[in-house]
């Protein structure tokens, strides 16, 4: 199993912290087997869990000029006409997608084309799935036009768990389909906005995964 680089940091102190708990545990209740036990088996889990969290599959995807993939894991839970109010301020449609602790945290390139737009904002906490989340929360906003003259735009959205969004592109950068963007650390959202004239290839409470499902049609 590989592990993505943006989860080292947190591993190693996962272990040192696993360490601590278990020697304590040794020399403070040695002569209780069930409490040794017990500490050696919440280690373990503690430690699968953020292993879990961090893992990095290798993935294959047909790659596909006419297809927007999905950008993330998780789990189609928002697909309606909104209004889209920082880029591109007209109607276009959303589709967002719900990424579990669960999930590989991966982002990748939704379509190929030019970085057009790249933008942080710092914001606040809420649940993923809170209807504010997408304009309130700590985010960022990639929007990458296409070859054929059609712009997407995607959200990295920070959950309630989550507090570090990282995103690896800048203005004027070429991007691949498929390829990696960024990664969001625990509980998270991406939401796309896709031009009105994409034919939407999923529906509510589907699982998709990145980069092999395709989340619309240009």
């Amino acid at each position: 199993m590989r592990i993505h680089k943006e989860g080292l940091a947190t591993i190693i102190i996962t272990i040192i912290v696993v360490a601590i708990i278990n020697a304590i545990t040794h020399f403070c209740f040695g002569e209780y087997a069930i409490v040794l036990w017990l500490g050696y088996l919440v280690s373990a889990f503690l430690l699968i869990i953020i292993l879990q969290f961090f893992r990095n599959p290798y993935r294959t995807a047909e790659l596909n000029d006419s297809n927007i993939l999905s950008p993330c894991d998780g789990k189609v839970v928002v697909i309606e006409e909104v209004e889209e109010p920082e880029y591109f301020k007209d109607k276009r449609i959303q589709v967002s997608i719900f990424m579990s602790p669960l999930n590989v945290h991966i982002n990748r390139f939704p379509i190929g084309g030019k970085v057009k737009y790249a933008k942080y904002h710092a914001g606040l906490y809420l649940v993923a799935w809170h209807p504010k989340s997408s304009t309130d929360n700590e985010r960022t906003t990639i929007v990458v036009e296409h070859s054929n003259g059609a712009s997407v735009l995607f959200r990295q959205i920070a959950g309630a768990l989550a507090r570090r969004i990282v995103y690896y592109c800048k203005e004027g950068d070429p991007a691949t389909q498929g390829n990696e963007m960024g990664f969001i650390k625990f509980g998270s959202r991406v939401d796309l906005f896709l031009p009105l004239h994409a034919k939407i290839q999923v529906k509510l409470g589907d699982v998709v995964k990145s980069p092999q499902s395709v989340i619309a049609k240009f």
